[in-house]
């Protein structure tokens, strides 16, 4: 089964309301399906945080499987001081996983971006 991450922009009031109806639904009894999601609260925050090079190097993680952050940095062509700052940051938000013997690699199959306009 494929992992999915599903990202979003959206408010903390929508997520709360989100919270509240799957506890309501464990409340009765139902079954819940694992969902895991990462909401930001606007769309520049978001294109802040999933920049194309940060992108680039999820992509070429999920391509290349698990890497050192120096390997990733040398495949990717880029310094090893911003690719290791960016693999912090992804890490911090659970996009990768790093490993016990220091090797990274993303934890998704598939990130799902979806964002709805204001009405």
């Amino acid at each position: 089964m494929k992992k999915t991450l599903k990202v979003r922009v959206g408010s903390i009031a929508s997520a709360l309301d989100r919270f509240e109806a799957t506890w309501n639904k464990a409340a009765r009894g139902e079954k819940i399906p694992a969902e895991h999601v990462l909401t930001f609260a606007n769309l520049q925050l978001l294109l802040r945080t999933l920049t194309p090079a940060r992108w680039t190097l999820l992509e070429r993680l999920r391509a290349d499987g698990p890497l050192s952050v120096n390997e990733l940095a040398r495949r990717l062509g880029r310094d090893y001081k911003n690719v290791h700052g960016d693999v912090k940051r992804l890490a911090e938000l659970d996009l990768i996983d790093r490993r016990k013997d220091a090797l990274v690699s993303v934890a998704w199959d598939v990130v799902r971006a979806e964002m709805r306009l204001a009405a």
